[in-house]
């Protein structure tokens, strides 16, 4: 089997190219299940790249044929207010690509499609997929458009109108891939491509993403960012064993603690004297008294 570029370096280096827009838009295709073409790649301020961002996070900011906005990130470091960052970024875009005092009808329809290589929330899937709709709390009816906003704005339902949210949880992915979708994230997963896989978009990432096309440098920072993706997971990971054993560890300390407490009280029943119960506890006389 080939070796193929991980997706989250290709999205930094190679899929901002146009010659490269065919990977992208097939993600893109399935994920969405449109046809997705992208016009070009766009800057904005949601998506510079700092310092810290070069092996934890990736943002693309692509337009498509039909005008709309599709925000593409990779992170691969765990983050518990990764949610709010989901929505700060579509409101960025929101703000940023309609002028003051343009007609509120302009502003873009916004996708958000993030990539995660750690656990997000709690949750069976490994795909999720999340639009904003309004439920009448009292007969529970959906509220739709009228029939002139949808003929104006050319859509059927109030929640196309709004930031729709995707969410890859990769390494919670462990089936066998059945589906254009789970092909595309068994690649995201693991940076293979089987011969069989036929969803959109893979046949150009195996022509375009082969390992063997990068030159020496290219391929010296790549294995650099790998080096990095497993200094980050190492660190999690040692983090969180860390944190469990401290965590033991104070749970037994005053689990002890209650131990003497008690052997201390029912001492004191006895009418043991302080000193004493001090003696066989290793309690502060202070404590004692305190019972």
């Amino acid at each position: 089997m080939a070796d193929y570029i991980r997706f989250d370096w290709a999205m930094k280096r190679m899929l901002r190219n146009k010659a490269n827009f065919g990977v992208l838009e097939g993600l893109l295709t399935t994920l969405l299940e449109e046809k997705i073409t992208i016009r070009h790649m766009l800057e904005s301020e949601s998506n510079q790249e700092e310092e810290y961002d070069k092996y934890n996070r990736v943002d693309m900011l692509a337009e498509n044929s039909k005008g709309e906005l599709i925000l593409v990130e990779v992170q691969n470091n765990n983050e518990f207010a990764y949610f709010q960052r989901m929505l700060f970024g579509t409101s960025k875009l929101v703000t940023e690509y309609i002028k003051r005092g343009e007609d509120y009808q302009n502003v873009r329809k916004i996708y958000s499609v993030n990539i995660v290589y750690f656990s997000l929330g709690h949750g069976s899937d490994y795909a999720y997929h999340g639009t904003t709709g309004f439920r009448g709390m009292h007969d529970n009816d959906i509220l739709q458009l009228s029939p002139f906003q949808a003929e104006k704005f050319k859509v059927d339902t109030v929640s196309k109108l709004f930031p729709e949210y995707y969410i890859l949880k990769v390494n919670d992915f462990n089936r066998m891939a059945k589906t254009p979708l789970e092909e595309w994230i068994y690649y995201l997963n693991t940076g293979n491509i089987p011969e069989k896989s036929n969803a959109p978009g893979l046949d150009e990432a195996r022509q375009r993403l082969l390992l063997d096309r990068m030159t020496k440098d290219e391929l010296a920072a790549y294995y650099r960012h790998l080096d990095n993706i497993v200094i980050l997971r190492d660190n999690i990971t040692t983090e969180r064993a860390e944190g469990r054993a401290e965590g033991r560890a104070e749970g037994e300390a005053r689990g002890r603690i209650k131990e003497k407490l008690e052997i201390a009280r029912k001492m004191k029943v006895l009418g043991i004297d302080t000193v004493t119960i001090a003696g066989v506890t290793g309690l502060n006389e202070s404590d004692i008294s305190a019972l």
